[in-house]
Formats: C-alpha cells, structure tokens, sequence
C-alpha cells in the first residue's frame, strides 16, 4: 500500500509540473461544451445525457491514453526495479479514475450553467457519473498499458475498448436516463450489472498486466 501512494504521489507532482496537460483537458472540455452550446440552444433530455456522456468518453480517451502510452522503456525499467507490477496498475488506476472524477465534475458544472440541466436527482446523477469514470479508467488503463506494448499504438487501444465501452455506454445511459423521472425508481440491477463489468475489468487488469510487465 505505500508504493500505491508512492506511485499517486509521483503522479499527481508530475501532472502538477506538466500542467498543460491538464489545461489542454480543460480547454477541449470547454471548447466541446461550447460548441454543443452554440449548435443546441434548447437541448432535449435525452439529447442532453447522450451529449455528456459522448464528450466524457473522448474527454477519457484523452486523459487516460498517455497512462502508460508515454512512458519511456528507462522509466519502465525503473518502475520494474523498484515496485511490483499490480502496485503500478493500481496506483495508475486510481489516479485516473480521480482525474475523470475531477474533469466531469468541472465539465458537468458547466453543462448545467451554459444549458438547461434536466437531471431531478443530482445525487443519483453524481453517483452514475463516478461510475461511468471508474469504467473509463479501468478500460482504457488497461487498453493503454496493452497498447504501450505494442509501441503505442493508439489505434490498437480504440480497437480494444470498443467491444467493452459500448455495452458501459448503454447502461450509463439507462441509469442516467432514470434520473429525469419525478419519482424515481433507481435502476439497482443496471447499476448491479455495471457495478460487476467494472469488477471483471479491474481483475482482467490485475491478472494480464503481470504477464505485460514481464516482457
């Protein structure tokens, strides 16, 4: 547990030191939202749940991609000396699902300032968003970390996470789309069925990622 936070520690200094990096999630955030502001004045419900969730998906793709993308063979290297290869897949994990948790807080903020939130439940919404973000982050950290093997090829990470996104789409939508209604009857088995797809990805991380490190 002290090289994961070791590794958060390490993380978080560096985004702090790169802060363009940041910036530029930001700024594409703001722009997108911007950009569905002046194309939809008066945006439906449904429309708008389906427009966040779309600019949070590439807004992950983003943020999440240089994970291991980026790293250098030396620093890989590095990391194989000193702490074990499920610390290093953890501790990525969890700073990406913090940094998506972060960024579509901020980007929601917006959302509802520049159009009209319909969300009833904010709660409930909040609860799915932190759903939808540990779903990109543990799909894409592992998709980056196999890609990165395959000399970061960017295209290969998209391939791999499609069969696995589409299907996290579709049930953040339904759970999204539960909290428009008056009274609200909170979709336990869609989050039941969500809640598991995540677990299943985050053991696919845990087992095949050693198998990564070694080569």
């Amino acid at each position: 547990m002290k090289q994961v936070l070791t590794l958060l520690q390490k993380e978080i200094i560096l985004e702090w030191k790169q802060r363009f990096a940041f910036s530029g999630l930001l700024l594409y955030l703001i722009s997108t939202l911007l950009i569905v502001y002046l194309s939809f004045i008066n945006v439906e419900p449904f429309t708008w749940i389906a427009l966040f969730w779309i600019i949070n998906l590439f807004t992950a793709v983003s943020a999440v991609a240089k994970s291991f993308m980026q790293e250098s063979r030396w620093r890989m290297l590095y990391y194989y000396s000193t702490v074990s290869a499920n610390e290093l897949i953890i501790a990525r994990i969890i700073y990406n699902t913090t940094l998506m948790f972060v960024i579509s807080l901020i980007g929601l903020a917006i959302y509802s300032v520049i159009t009209a939130n319909p969300i009833l439940h904010e709660g409930y919404f909040v609860v799915a968003v932190l759903l939808g973000c540990m779903s990109f982050s543990f799909t894409f950290t592992l998709m980056s970390a196999i890609a990165g093997k395959a000399g970061n090829n960017f295209t290969l990470m998209s391939i791999l996470s499609f069969p696995i996104i589409i299907p996290v789409l579709l049930l953040l939508l339904k759970i999204s789309l539960a909290t428009l209604a008056t009274q609200m009857d909170f979709p336990l088995q869609d989050l039941a069925l969500l809640g598991g797809m995540n677990l299943i990805t985050l053991l696919m991380a845990l087992i095949l990622f050693p198998y990564l490190w070694r080569e």
